[in-house]
């Protein structure tokens, strides 16, 4: 690999930029609409949701799209980890 590609980087096309956009725009509207409805609604949605967006955001804003197996196995360890600890404290305060 050249000096020149290196330095450039992974260039990810303005429309499918776009098209994410949209998509956590689509989302937000979706949690909010919830919110509105019903608390327990806000509460399923914002558990099915966030994560999807949070997804979006890894694979290609921070292009994780473009990274190898070792990494992305690393963010998901963590992102498993965070889900196991935030499902622990759903069951905690569920039995108080």
């Amino acid at each position: 690999m050249n000096a020149m590609a290196q330095e450039q980087g992974h260039v990810v096309e303005p429309s499918t930029l776009l098209k994410v956009w949209a998509a956590l725009v689509v989302l937000t509207g979706l949690l909010v609409a919830a919110s509105l409805v019903s608390p327990a609604l806000a509460v399923a949605a914002m558990l099915t949701l966030t994560p999807l967006k949070a997804g979006l955001v890894f694979y290609y804003f921070m292009h994780l799209k473009h990274e190898g197996p070792l990494l992305r196995g690393m963010v998901l360890a963590a992102l498993t980890v965070l889900v196991v600890f935030i499902g622990m404290m759903f069951l905690d305060l569920a039995f108080r």
